[in-house]
């Protein structure tokens, strides 16, 4: 004996299915995990840190003025 299906659940099933396939891939495309983006902004804000530690003091005015 054949199984009853519900067609409206298995059209929606479906579609479902297809959406979180399409995003799947766009994910691969494009995005980043949350993981990477936080690596990624640690790693700038030490290399900004690391460079801001070696600027020089200065005590010469920023605009030099006209005599």
């Amino acid at each position: 004996m054949a199984e009853i299906v519900n067609l409206r659940a298995k059209r929606k099933a479906a579609e479902r299915d297809a959406r979180r396939r399409k995003g799947d891939e766009n994910a691969a495309k494009h995005g980043r995990t949350r993981a990477e983006r936080m690596l990624e902004e640690t790693r700038a804000e030490k290399a900004r840190a690391h460079l801001e530690g070696h600027r020089r003091e200065t005590d010469a005015p920023d605009e030099p003025t006209d005599p």
